[in-house]
C-alpha cells in the first residue's frame, strides 16, 4: 500500500479537519486560558502556524509564487527569522532558552515539538494538508493540556508526543521510500521540469531556506553557456555509468535513479535529467535533511545540532520494532520499484564557514539504553535496504561544487574545481597502478605523521595468492568518487596497529580538533579530541558523530589520496577546511572508520583496469554476514584524512622485511609518479 492509498481514506475527513484545527489554533492567539510563562511559547508558535497556512492556501489558489521575487525573499527570511542565529538566543526553537523559560521538565519538549512543527514550511510549498493537519492537531492536543485547569504533568506531555510518532509512523515511513523510489511522486522533478530558470523566485517552491549561496549559485549558473552546462552534467552523469560499467553491474535492469542536488543547481540538473533518461533512468527526489534530497544551506547549523537528539522523547523498544515493522511493509509493498532503484547521483557543495558545535546541557541525549537501540534501528534498517535494493546491483556517484559562502573567488574557484573534476582519468590511473604494483608486495603498510602529526600506524594487508590475476588496491579514478584519484582497500584488522591523529578535521560539517585514534586488531580502542573544555565532553562528542554511539568501530578502509592538484588548489586559496570529504581525502592518506567500501557487496567480483580482481573486499567483522548478519555491519562510514604537509611517510613493508617507500617527506617517490610531486613544490 503507497502513500496516496494510505491517504486516500482520510482525504475527505482531512477537508474537514485541516480547516477547523487551523481556525482552532488562530483563536489561541487572542486567549488568555493558559498561564504564563506557557502563553507566550503557543502564542508564537500558532502564529508560526497560521503564518504557514496562509501561505498554503496560497499556494492552493495559485497566488503565492506571483508575488515579487523581493515579497518571497522576505517571506522566506520571515519564516526561518526565530532560528536565524541572531535570533536564536531568545527562540523557543533553542533548548537552551526554553527551559530557562519555561523549565526544564517542559522546556526541553516544547522546544522539541516546535522543531517538529518547522517543517510545515516545506508541506505549505507542497500544499501537504495531511502533514499540515496532524501537526497542527498535535499542538492543539498539546494545547488543551496546558489550558486545562489541573494543568498537565511532564508525563502526560511525553506520551503525547510518544504516541504522535507512533501512530504515524507508518505515513512518514511509507512517504519517505515513495519519494525514494517511485519517479511519480515528482514535486521536486516538476521544479527541475517546468521552471523558468531566468526568474529566480522558482527557488523558493522548495521551502527550503534560501540564502545567498543559493541565490549566488542559480546567478551564476545562468550566465554559463549552454555548452559549460551541459558539460558539468556529463561529467555527473557519466561517473554514474561508469560506476556500473566498472563494477561489471547490469544497469539496463535499472529504471530510477536518485538525485541529491543543493537548491541552485537546477540549470545542471535539468541537463543531468536527459543524460539519465538516455540511459533509461526516471529521477526520484526526496526533500532532504543535508544527507540527502534536495538541500540548501542550513538555516542555522548550532540549530540543527541542539535537535539532533530529539528523538530521545520516544525511543524505546516498542517504536523502535513498530517504525521495522513499517519499514518491512513499505518495501514489501514498493518491492517492485525498489527493484529498479539504480541508486544515488549526489551534488555536494563546500565552503560554509566551519562550524565547531556548542554542546547544550538542555539539549536531549540518548540514554545508553537509547543508544543501543539507535545502532540495532540502522542495522536492521539497513538489512532491509539491502534485502529490497541489493548492494551487488546499485551504484552511486558524487561530484562537488563550491558555493559563494566560500569567498570573494567564489568564481574563480568555481572554474578551478571544474579543471579539478575533470583531471586526465587515464594519466592518474596510470601512476596509481603504478603505486599498486609497489603495495601488492607488502604484508603491511606502516604511515607516519610529521611535525605535531603523532600518527604511527601500521595497516595489515590481505596476502595474495595470485598476484599475476589478484591485487589488494583499487585504482579508483573519476566514476563513482569525483574527481580522481586514490587507491584503496579493505584492510586486514588483525595486525592493524598504532594511532591515527589529525590535528584537525572537517568530518560531516563537524569540525574536530587534535582527533586521535588507537586501534588494536582494527578496532578503535580508544579516542580522544581537544574540541571541549573536559574530557568527558570530548568522549561525548566523538561516541555521538564519530561512533555513532557504537563501543568500537574498525578500520573499514586505508586509502592513499593522489590528487596533489586538489591540494594545491586548497593551499593556494586557504580553503583546505571548507573542502568536502570527497575531495579532501585525495589529498593525502585516509583511513574510514566503520563498513568497508564494498559493504553489502562483498561477494560481487570488482576488477581494476588491468583486469586483476581486487580480492580485498572483506575483512574480519564483514565477513560475519555469512554467520551473524547482525554482527556484520556498522551503517556507517566516516573518512579521516592525513594531508600532505602533516605526513612524512608510506612505507610498504614485505614479509620479508624489505621497505618500499611510497611517500618519503611528503613527496611520492615510486618511479613514475614524479609528476604528482608538481603541485606540491610550485
Amino acid at each position: 500500500m503507497g502513500y496516496r492509498e494510505l491517504y486516500m481514506p482520510f482525504k475527505e475527513e482531512v477537508k474537514e479537519r485541516y480547516p477547523l484545527v487551523m481556525e482552532r489554533i488562530a483563536g489561541i492567539l487572542e486567549e488568555e486560558t493558559v498561564k504564563e510563562p506557557y502563553r507566550d511559547y503557543f502564542r508564537k508558535v500558532a502564529a508560526f502556524i497560521v503564518k504557514m497556512h496562509r501561505a498554503e492556501q496560497e499556494v492552493e489558489q495559485g497566488i503565492f509564487f506571483e508575488k515579487s521575487l523581493e515579497e518571497l525573499a522576505a517571506w522566506n527570511h520571515e519564516a526561518y527569522a526565530d532560528i536565524l542565529q541572531e535570533n536564536y538566543g531568545k527562540s523557543y526553537g533553542n533548548p537552551t532558552y526554553a527551559v530557562n523559560t519555561l523549565g526544564e521538565e517542559y522546556g526541553k519538549p516544547l522546544s522539541m515539538l516546535y522543531a517538529g512543527i518547522r517543517g510545515m514550511i516545506g508541506y505549505a510549498m507542497e500544499n501537504a494538508v495531511y502533514e499540515m493537519t496532524i501537526y497542527g492537531e498535535l499542538f492543539v492536543e498539546v494545547y488543551n493540556c496546558f489550558e486545562s485547569p489541573e494543568g498537565t504533568t511532564p508525563k502526560e506531555l511525553q506520551n503525547i508526543l510518544y504516541w504522535f510518532a507512533h501512530d504515524y509512523s507508518e505515513i512518514f515511513v511509507e512517504r519517505s521510500i515513495e519519494r525514494q523510489v517511485n519517479p511519480e511522486e515528482d514535486f521536486f522533478a516538476g521544479i527541475i521540469r517546468e521552471a523558468d530558470f531566468s526568474d529566480l523566485r522558482y527557488l523558493f517552491r522548495y521551502g527550503h531556506y534560501i540564502s545567498e549561496n543559493e541565490m549566488g549559485v542559480a546567478q551564476f549558473l545562468n550566465k554559463m553557456p549552454a555548452e559549460q552546462i551541459q558539460a558539468m552534467a556529463d561529467t555527473y552523469t557519466e561517473g554514474y555509468r561508469k560506476g556500473f560499467e566498472v563494477t561489471r553491474k547490469d544497469l539496463s535492469k535499472k529504471k530510477t535513479a536518485e538525485i541529491y542536488y543543493p537548491v541552485g543547481f537546477e540549470r545542471v540538473v535539468r541537463a543531468a535529467f536527459v543524460n539519465f533518461e538516455k540511459l533509461g533512468l526516471k529521477p526520484v527526489i526526496r526533500r532532504g535533511d543535508g544527507r540527502f534530497g534536495v538541500n540548501s544551506t542550513p538555516a542555522n547549523q548550532q540549530y540543527d545540532f541542539d535537535h539532533k537528539a530529539d528523538a530521545a522523547v520516544y525511543l524505546d523498544k516498542a517504536f523502535v520494532e513498530r517504525k521495522l515493522e513499517c519499514l518491512k511493509n513499505s518495501w514489501e509493498a514498493h518491492k517492485e520499484l525498489a527493484a529498479w532503484y539504480a541508486g544515488p547521483a549526489v551534488i555536494e557543495t563546500f565552503g560554509r564557514e566551519p562550524f565547531t558545535p556548542e554542546s547544550k546541557a538542555a539539549n536531549y541525549e540518548y540514554s545508553e539504553k537509547q543508544q543501543k537501540l539507535n545502532v540495532y534501528y540502522a542495522n536492521m534498517a539497513g538489512q532491509l535496504l539491502n534485502q529490497y535494493i541489493k548492494g551487488e546491483e546499485r551504484s552511486f556517484t558524487i561530484i562537488a561544487y563550491p558555493i559563494p559562502e566560500i569567498g570573494g573567488k567564489f568564481q574563480e574557484i568555481f572554474e578551478k574545481t571544474i579543471e579539478l573534476n575533470n583531471l586526465d582519468y587515464s594519466l592518474y590511473q596510470r601512476m596509481q597502478q603504478k603505486i599498486i604494483d609497489v603495495l601488492d608486495k607488502a604484508e603491511y603498510v606502516h604511515i607516519k605523521g610529521s611535525g605535531e602529526n603523532r600518527t604511527d600506524l601500521r595497516v595489515a594487508l590481505l596476502p595474495l595468492d595470485n598476484p599475476g590475476k589478484e591485487t589488494v588496491f583499487e585504482n579508483c579514478v573519476a566514476d563513482v568518487n569525483i574527481p580522481v584519484g586514490e587507491v584503496f582497500t579493505s584492510p586486514r584488522l588483525k595486525g592493524t596497529n598504532g594511532v591515527l591523529h589529525v590535528t584537525q578535521v572537517y568530518l560531516g560539517q563537524l569540525k574536530y580538533v587534535d582527533l586521535e585514534l588507537t586501534f588494536r586488531d582494527g578496532m578503535i580502542t580508544d579516542y580522544h579530541c581537544g574540541n571541549f573544555g573536559t574530557e568527558e565532553e570530548n568522549r561525548k562528542f566523538l561516541k555521538e558523530n564519530l561512533l555513532f554511539h557504537h563501543d568500537s568501530l574498525p578500520m573499514g578502509e586505508f586509502a592513499i589520496g593522489t590528487n596533489t592538484t586538489a591540494y594545491r588548489m586548497a593551499r593556494d586559496y586557504n580553503i583546505g577546511a571548507r573542502l568536502p570529504i570527497l575531495i579532501a581525502e585525495k589529498t593525502g592518506p585516509h583511513f574510514a572508520v566503520g563498513d568497508t567500501c564494498y559493504s553489502h557487496a562483498e561477494d560481487t567480483p570488482v576488477y581494476n583496469p588491468d583486469g586483476k580482481e581486487i580480492v580485498a573486499r572483506d575483512n574480519e567483522v564483514s565477513v560475519l554476514r555469512k554467520s551473524d548478519p547482525d554482527q556484520a555491519y556498522f551503517n556507517c562510514h566516516t573518512d579521516i584524512t592525513i594531508p600532505y604537509d602533516e605526513l612524512d611517510s608510506i612505507v610498504a613493508v614485505t614479509g620479508d622485511g624489505q621497505q618500499l617507500p611510497v611517500i618519503e617527506k611528503g613527496r611520492f617517490v615510486v618511479p613514475g609518479t614524479e609528476e604528482l610531486n608538481g603541485p606540491l613544490e610550485e
